[in-house]
């Protein structure tokens, strides 16, 4: 057993994902209400984990979602195939008018001191109608799963889909998986589904079946209703106000091994410092801090989690376990849309202190 978990080191998947699969509409620079076209993204948080374990650091990974048989969601498992993830589909059918629906979010990439602009439309979205028994979790996760991750954003979707979390993360566990959540607090998600107090309510049921956390001060207290804490942090760098929370919640979630966030300061929409910090099993590591120019900043935190999970599923030590997830979610920043486009060979020379020097 290492960093307090206990991961197994076969099945038939390295790693498997439950969430809502989404298309990104992305006019750059532009403006929604100036813009002339859109480059669509295929996204989701947990699906943004598992794509990038897949294509960047080769591990086998599933998601199971929920699929409709039209163009968008044809569009959409275009993408999911190519980024190498086995798809667990429960299909809906579209009427021709109304749905369900693949979601749409909507994100311009903001430019210098105009900070990103994000929106949704989730209108009679299939993701949100998933529900316990939606899926046979014997077989899926019964031919071996070593590592089951959901997040805070599919947990906001409805009463079932939380439901749906708990009942999935239960079966992991009695798989012998290891289990994983984002909090990714949402105050737009949960202000339309309850607000904050369901949210604690849900969140906490979900998150008493989790060994590994991923989230900041802000998603403890928002998502987990811990209260601020007592040191106060000089910068977003500074990772004292996160560590000063670390203790409430094992406290509260003993079971919890390793709890993780990244660190960033926004200078302007496109120049950050970034790290990252996590307590694994009592041990505290911090990653160095660098400074990001940023191209498209979405999906730089699920960069970090893909990094650091797969830094423990290889059983890296712990400094570098975290210097992978904070190199991955750096270098995620440089590229358009939400997922990886990057190299195993490029995210460990990061990690180790690599440059921006030409490769040739």
């Amino acid at each position: 057993m290492k960093y307090g978990l206990n991961i197994s080191s076969t099945g038939n998947f390295d790693f498997l994902s439950l969430g809502a699969l989404v298309h990104r509409l992305d006019p750059g620079i532009v403006p929604f209400r100036k813009a002339s076209h859109c480059d669509i993204h295929v996204s989701g948080g947990e699906f943004n984990v598992a794509a990038n374990l897949s294509d960047c650091f080769r591990m086998r990974t599933a998601m199971a979602t929920a699929m409709v048989d039209y163009p968008i969601g044809d569009l959409i498992a275009e993408r999911v195939r190519a980024m190498g993830v086995t798809p667990f589909y429960k299909r809906f059918k579209h009427d021709g008018v109304q749905g369900p629906n693949m979601a749409t979010v909507y994100s311009d990439r903001g430019c210098g001191l105009r900070a990103p602009v994000v929106f949704y439309n989730r209108s009679n979205e299939a993701a949100a109608q998933l529900k316990p028994g939606d899926f046979n979790w014997k077989d899926i996760v019964g031919s071996g799963v070593r590592w089951f991750h959901s997040g805070g954003i599919f947990a906001a979707l409805s009463p079932t889909t939380a439901e749906l979390i708990v009942d999935a993360m239960r079966a992991a566990k009695a798989a012998g998986a290891v289990t994983s959540f984002d909090l990714n607090y949402r105050a737009k998600l949960w202000n339309f589904s309850g607000g904050q107090e369901r949210a604690v309510s849900i969140l906490d049921r979900i998150v008493q079946n989790v060994d590994v956390l991923v989230g900041n001060e802000e998603d403890l207290q928002m998502g987990l209703g811990f209260p601020g804490p007592e040191v106060a942090a000089k910068s977003k760098l500074d990772s004292s106000a996160f560590v000063g929370m670390i203790d409430k919640v094992t406290r509260k979630y003993p079971q919890i091994k390793v709890i993780a966030t990244t660190l960033r300061e926004v200078h302007s929409t496109n120049r950050h410092s970034w790290s990252a910090v996590a307590w694994i099993n009592g041990k505290l590591v911090t990653a160095p801090t660098c400074e990001l120019d940023v191209y498209d900043r979405v999906g730089g935190g699920d960069g970090f989690a893909a990094g650091l999970f797969y830094g423990l599923l290889s059983g890296e030590p712990e400094e570098e376990a975290i210097r992978l997830g904070w190199a991955h979610g750096a270098l995620l920043t440089t590229f358009p849309g939400d997922t990886t486009m990057a190299t195993l060979e490029q995210v460990r020379a990061l990690a180790k202190g690599g440059s921006a020097r030409i490769q040739r």
